[in-house]
């Protein structure tokens, strides 16, 4: 079944216009900057060609609008001097990069991959939708989803809110309750989703997850001597199993329990892959609750959730989270579609340079406002921002000393370049973070 749109009006949206906007529609997006996008992707929905966009060498692009089926968003209606909202510039410029819709891409391929596996094996039974709306409410992002009022999840340190009742979505859940609600019993989503995060070679603040949602009526488990829940259960199993098969081949696997607000009971499957056990998603039986609440009164299903990029890194070898986002002509003409597990060739290895800083700590410090601030600063040139000591001395003060790995995977860092984001990460740590440099 396709996702019917409603019409667009023109204007620039309000604050009160995207929360309406929010509340109410699942929407197609694309940037509008045409001095860095040339054309578009062959889909039936707008969508954004970024797979020719220039970027400098470590600043992010320079993007001001973000263009909703015709409606467009002003970048200052989604970063913005307000004490509700923590979208730094960096976020929104990947606003509308969709590397999941680009069929050469690391991410495309993987996507595509496990689309041919669910139309394979249930032809024409799953709709798709990878372009809905990546900002949503936070009704929609936690409380649809049993999030827990106080869930670390909820904080501004884990989340980037536009205001406090909306957010970019941190997980492909977002979408969930409202899909069930129009209508959609069995479906796939992907998208980009954020989330205020370390800084590491496996972590960066957007990555993209796909959500599978399979609903099951009272006639498809009676008779089958089970429960529903069990029912359901078993068929996720199976489903998951054929799944990972088909991405990795004849693999040994075994079943987790593990705990997550929306399923119960809940799951995680590993494989063990290259000498390792390697978790490939997490899943369950969909809370009762959420069916409940979206006109599913008698009804089971299951669900689940994996990373793109996890996924991507282990099939394609690929070290660093950040190649993703490049557009070297090295990394980008490695990838051809279709072709699964094409080994990833080190095109360079430019030498990092380390840099340390030290600071007395407050009570309202957090690693995760340090690392969006270095990342403000030197974007994708930090590679690692690592705690290395910590003591705290005879009044009760608390050092912390964190080491700040910068390498660029396209060239090699002059001294003067490092010196100068090494100094700005300096006055800004103290200026912002209410730390006091050692």
């Amino acid at each position: 079944m396709a996702l019917t749109f409603a019409q667009y009006s023109s204007t620039i949206f309000s604050r009160s216009s995207l929360l309406f906007l929010h509340n109410n529609e699942l929407r197609s997006f694309a940037l509008s900057t045409p001095l860095l996008f040339s054309s578009s992707f062959s889909t039936s929905s707008p969508a954004l060609s970024a797979h020719k966009l220039g970027r400098s060498k470590w600043r992010p692009p320079v993007a001001s609008i973000l263009e909703v089926a015709g409606v467009k968003v002003a970048k200052e209606e989604i970063v913005r001097d307000d004490p509700t909202n923590n979208v730094p510039d960096t976020i929104f410029s990947k606003l509308g990069m969709q590397l999941h819709r680009r069929d050469q891409h690391p991410i495309g391929i993987v996507k595509n991959v496990i689309y041919d596996y669910f139309d394979t094996n249930y032809p024409n039974k799953f709709d798709k939708f990878d372009d809905l709306f990546p900002i949503v409410s936070v009704k929609q992002n936690f409380d649809d989803v049993l999030v827990p009022a106080d869930h670390v999840s909820r904080s501004y340190n884990d989340t980037y809110y536009v205001d406090s009742q909306t957010v970019l979505r941190c997980h492909t859940s977002a979408h969930q309750a409202e899909l069930l609600s129009k209508g959609h019993s069995t479906f796939l989503v992907t998208g980009d989703v954020y989330r205020r995060d370390s800084i590491d070679s496996t972590h960066y603040p957007v990555f993209h997850q796909m959500e599978g949602l399979r609903v099951f009526s009272p006639h498809d488990w009676e008779g089958s001597g089970t429960d529903g829940t069990s029912y359901a259960a078993g068929d996720l199993k199976k489903c998951l199993e054929g799944l990972a098969r088909h991405l990795f081949g004849a693999v040994e696997m075994r079943w987790v329990d593990t705990y997550f607000p929306f399923t119960d009971p809940s799951f995680e499957l590993e494989i063990y892959f290259q000498e390792n056990w390697l978790e490939v998603l997490g899943c369950g039986v969909t809370e009762q609750e959420i069916l409940k609440q979206n006109g599913r009164k008698n009804s089971v299903a299951w669900a689940f959730g994996l990373g793109l990029e996890r996924l991507a890194m282990v099939l394609f070898d690929i070290p660093d989270i950040r190649l993703f986002w490049s557009d070297d002509e090295r990394f980008t003409s490695q990838f051809s579609k279709g072709q699964l597990g094409v080994k990833f060739k080190p095109f360079s290895k430019y030498p990092p340079c380390y840099k340390d800083i030290s600071f007395w700590i407050s009570d309202s410090f957090t690693e995760n406002n340090l690392c969006e601030l270095v990342r403000g600063i030197a974007g994708d040139l930090v590679e690692e921002v690592k705690l290395i000591d910590n003591f705290t001395n005879k009044k009760g003060m608390t050092s912390h000393c964190y080491r700040i790995v910068y390498r660029s995977m396209e060239r090699s860092l002059t001294d003067e370049e490092i010196n100068d984001l090494q100094w700005k990460v300096r006055d800004q740590v103290e200026s912002k973070l209410n730390v006091v440099i050692r």
